[in-house]
């Protein structure tokens, strides 16, 4: 789940399609729920080996998607304009191929599931319960029913004593649909039974969009597919060419050209209130701008007594997104040292997406000096992330000014969204080897090109 200009306001968009109901003849048990990230992905030959014996290797693809074509948790970040992570696999029997989009940020998976006989545009990517024989609504006895974590719990249909669960959408609007169960093909291993949930609609915010089937949660909740899965270390790489990443689920000895450096992940020692404790959460240190570390208090950095404040690792949004105290810090200094490469817009009205305001003018048809401008290094307890070059800026779609074109710090105030939490989103993470490592509670990171460590470790695993 990300950005353009001015306010997030609704646009007309249609729901489609009917509420898909839910089979009611017994079906035998299901397998496993999806991964998701906006990439398109399949498995590569590596992955013959068994699961048990081998990690599964799948590759991905960069996708611009409408935001408003999928659900989001009432906390999650949204933006008109989405570069999502994709990952396409086989849910079913027989098996039908869907495409879901890979969230760390997000614990439900869904899938967008099409009404007996329907004939439209979404039809085609829909899975459809139906034609399943493996495809089992869950019961509102069941235990998956009564799950906390999620934003709007799980609630009991009454009439048909199912258990319904909601996703709200961008512009306010929600989708409902009910908690399922069916089997979910993952490399050549045994199927594997996940819970998910059945959409029986969702909004396209264009005619020609680009839309997923769903989305598939990755975070470390209950219901997530990492947890249901029993995946106790994930990776991936974000690719700036779109097609040259790569996701890796489940153990590996990475090779000696990824040199990780890990950092732990922070939980508080008591549960509070506004700390999301199952989303990846790391410390941020410190910020610097070309050579120059800002002068942000460690307080500024860390969570408050009530939890807000946290420093989370989402695939599932664009940018980066930090509290007012250090995104004002980091726009004053980063303006200083690029005003002799690029005037500012000062428009102190305009902010991209309503949260991107460290903004340039560059001559249309022209790039910004990248190269030139300094980097943001974001410091964590034993790692560092730095943003460089084509990633520091965004060109933001169709602001003119004059024969200028508008580009902006791809660095968002999080106090203008609002958000309670600072974000290191997907297109920051971009030549970033990642891994989650559950066992350990860790996160690590290692500096990489993409494109060569796919093809590295499609012949080496």
């Amino acid at each position: 789940e990300n950005p353009t200009h001015a306010p997030i306001s609704p646009h007309p968009h249609a729901r489609v399609g009917p509420p898909a109901p839910i089979p009611t003849t017994p079906m035998p048990p299901p397998l496993l729920v999806f991964v998701c990230l906006v990439l398109l992905a399949a498995p590569w030959p590596s992955e013959a080996a068994t699961a048990g014996a081998k990690p599964l290797l799948f590759a991905l693809r960069a996708r611009q998607m409408p935001a408003r074509a999928l659900p989001r948790q009432p906390s999650k970040l949204r933006f008109h304009h989405n570069v999502s992570l994709t990952v396409s696999l086989a849910v079913g029997t027989p098996p039908q191929n869907v495409t879901m989009v890979l969230d760390t940020g997000s614990e439900l998976s869904w899938l967008l599931c099409a009404p007996a006989g329907a004939r439209n545009k979404f039809s085609a990517m829909s899975f459809r319960p139906r034609a399943s024989s493996t495809f089992a609504a869950v019961p509102c006895a069941s235990a998956q029913c009564r799950s906390r974590d999620l934003p709007s719990p799980p609630a009991c249909d009454g009439a048909s004593s199912r258990c319904s669960v909601s996703l709200s959408y961008a512009d306010g609007s929600s989708s409902d649909g009910a908690l399922a169960t069916d089997v979910f093909a993952v490399g050549s291993g045994p199927p594997l039974r996940a819970a998910f949930g059945c959409m029986s609609s969702a909004f396209d915010s264009s005619p020609d969009g680009v839309a997923s089937a769903g989305l598939l949660g990755m975070n470390r909740g209950a219901l997530s597919f990492v947890s249901q899965a029993s995946t106790r270390r994930f990776s991936y790489c974000i690719s700036d060419r779109d097609d040259a990443g790569v996701l890796l689920l489940g153990h590996s000895d990475l090779p000696t050209f990824l040199p990780l450096n890990y950092t732990p992940m922070y939980q508080p020692a008591l549960p509070l209130p506004y700390f999301d404790r199952v989303a990846y959460s790391v410390q941020l240190l410190g910020i610097r701008v070309g050579g120059k570390h800002l002068p942000i208090p460690a307080s500024v950095l860390a969570p408050d007594h009530t939890g807000a404040g946290q420093t989370m690792v989402d695939s599932g949004t664009q940018f980066t997104f930090l509290l007012g105290d250090a995104y004002s810090a980091l726009k004053a200094e980063f303006t200083r040292q690029a005003r002799p490469l690029l005037p500012a817009l000062d428009d102190p009205s305009f902010a991209f997406q309503e949260a991107f305001d460290t903004c340039f003018r560059v001559p249309q048809g022209r790039s910004p000096p990248t190269a030139r401008l300094p980097g943001v290094t974001l410091l964590f307890n034993g790692a560092e992330m730095a943003v460089a070059g084509d990633r520091l800026l965004y060109k933001v779609p169709g602001e003119r000014r004059g024969g200028d074109g508008v580009w902006c710090l791809t660095f968002g105030n999080a106090d203008m969204v609002p958000i309670m939490a600072y974000v290191i989103g997907h297109h920051h993470q971009m030549n970033v080897w990642v891994e989650y490592d559950l066992e350990r509670g860790r996160v690590g990171l290692a500096p990489v090109r993409c494109d060569v460590a796919s093809q590295r470790l499609g012949l080496m695993l």
